[in-house]
């Protein structure tokens, strides 16, 4: 497949696709029917279905029975750690099997024109982004998610957080279960522009943008407490009308979905055909640092002006915007 008919490389060989990105329509200021109802169906499928399903399989096979839940013991919770870590390692390791160490599709649809392995630096573990990134993410990453779950379960066991059924409240939980991806999303905004302030970039955020190449291992590659924040957004189910399957699904959202942003390619061959993924949005914020803190789900980037949509007129208002930056320091330093 031609990667040339959907985008363009520079003299670097990075590539942009053509199509600019937009913000969900249903934000619009005149919302166009035809624009949502046509969005909908990519709202849910694939990724979003994908990670409920996991939950699903999670609640079934996975987790303890509620009378487990209910007393904090290190069988349990160990067992529930690497079984996570295995689901991520599996997960991750084979897109970056297939597109990072195979590199079954070559640059083709790839937004840097480089691999990550193919540079080494010391801000990394062992030198390495891809060890670094892989070894954070299975520890930190991994181990962050399955305490901020353990925490939800167990409070769901003992009566601290509001578990409704489906069967009673079908309209609550159905509310909750379509609701799940925009709280992902305004969580993370959040968090994300709270960590952007400078103190905290330095000593917290700057652990994951020294992945100014991502790759799927740098999905969860973080410091621990920005790492606690990310999926604390399973906490908001703590005062939601909710239940732990939902909670999961918010969770899984988190730890499975973090890949997407960090793929790397805008499109995924199989076959003749090629299934697009949602990676250009983080991908420029990566590349820009102070841009799409979120995905554009949540209209706050758009609000905000921090909204890149991969046009040459948002990065010559990005470029002005940065420029306006630097006067007003250079003119405090003065």
């Amino acid at each position: 497949m031609d990667d040339l008919q959907f985008g363009k490389r520079n003299k670097r060989g990075d590539r942009a696709p053509d199509k600019r990105l937009d913000i969900a329509p249903f934000w619009s200021r005149q919302p166009d029917p035809v624009k949502i109802l046509k969005c909908v169906p990519g709202y849910f499928w694939p990724w979003s279905l994908f990670f409920f399903a996991t939950a699903l399989l999670w609640w079934r096979f996975v987790i303890p029975d509620t009378e487990t839940l209910k007393t904090l013991s290190w069988g349990w919770v160990l067992r529930l750690y690497l079984i996570n870590a295995v689901a991520i390692a599996l997960y991750y390791g084979a897109f970056e099997l297939r597109l990072y160490w195979q590199r079954a599709q070559g640059t083709r649809f790839k937004y840097n024109g480089k691999f990550p392995g193919d540079q080494k630096s010391d801000v990394f573990w062992f030198g390495s982004q891809n060890i670094d990134n892989a070894v954070r993410t299975l520890s930190i990453g991994v181990g962050s998610w399955t305490a901020v779950e353990v925490g939800m379960l167990w409070a769901y066991a003992n009566g601290y957080a509001p578990w409704l059924g489906f069967a009673e409240h079908p309209v609550l939980v159905g509310l909750v279960f379509v609701f799940v991806p925009m709280l992902h999303e305004a969580h993370f905004y959040l968090i994300h522009r709270l960590i952007h302030i400078p103190v905290l970039y330095k000593w917290i955020h700057s652990v994951h943008h020294n992945s100014v190449n991502p790759s799927p291992w740098s999905s969860l590659s973080m410091h621990p407490i920005e790492a606690l924040a990310y999926f604390g957004v399973m906490l908001w189910h703590l005062i939601l009308p909710s239940n732990p399957v939902l909670a999961l699904y918010q969770l899984h959202f988190a730890g499975f979905g973090a890949a997407g942003g960090h793929i790397g390619f805008d499109k995924i061959e199989l076959g003749e055909g090629a299934l697009d993924t949602p990676a250009y949005t983080h991908y420029l914020h990566h590349k820009y640092f102070e841009v799409n803190y979120a995905d554009g789900v949540v209209p706050f980037d758009y609000l905000f002006g921090t909204w890149h949509d991969g046009s040459p007129e948002a990065q010559a208002r990005m470029e002005a915007r940065f420029a306006a930056k630097r006067a007003r320091v250079n003119r405090k330093a003065g």
